[in-house]
């Protein structure tokens, strides 16, 4: 198989609570499973690196059981390809280059979603801030900020994530993840 660069996006750790992954061990458990070129990026559980096997679903799978042998504690993981980054951030159907990267955030989801999923949600209600779907990804355009915003909390209901892994980042992350996956 050829060498592949990744980015692995673990979802809700360093938040507050007991969900602790320090960077240096996160670098050390990739490069324990044999992965070369690891990076992390700030410390709320992105990580970058290469890997000679598995796929995106294999990979997760892995670093989420190392995660947890590690730490005693279960953490969701989603594990992208660069093109898939990139593909992205290049579909972005907001004016991402005009807009300050709190404003805008992708949410990455372990399988694809399609619109009937949140059909129930009336996107005018919530105006400014609006949503598009993606690749296995949603757009969110907050204004105010993810932290302010009632459609970012309305579309992390349960309700409507049910049976996905989900994880949001804001836009200078997005980007960030492009560039340190671009070979």
């Amino acid at each position: 198989m050829a060498t592949k660069i990744y980015a692995a996006l673990l979802r809700g750790i360093n938040v507050g609570g007991s969900r602790k992954v320090p960077m240096a061990r996160l670098r050390a458990l990739l490069e324990g499973l044999g992965h070369t070129g690891v990076a992390t990026y700030l410390q709320s559980g992105n990580a970058v690196f290469t890997a000679d096997h598995g796929d995106e679903e294999s990979l997760a799978a892995e670093v989420s059981g190392a995660l947890e042998r590690e730490f005693g504690f279960t953490v969701d993981v989603l594990v992208r390809d660069a093109a898939y980054l990139r593909a992205v951030a290049d579909a972005c159907p907001f004016p991402a280059d005009t807009l300050q990267g709190k404003q805008l955030h992708v949410t990455y989801f372990s399988a694809s979603v399609d619109a009937a999923r949140f059909a129930a949600l009336d996107q005018a209600s919530f105006l400014p801030e609006e949503f598009r779907l993606g690749d296995r990804a949603l757009y969110l355009y907050a204004p105010d900020g993810l932290g302010r915003s009632k459609l970012g909390e309305a579309l992390a209901r349960p309700a409507l994530t049910k049976g996905l892994v989900a994880t949001s980042r804001n836009w200078n992350t997005v980007t960030k993840l492009v560039e340190l996956t671009d070979a």
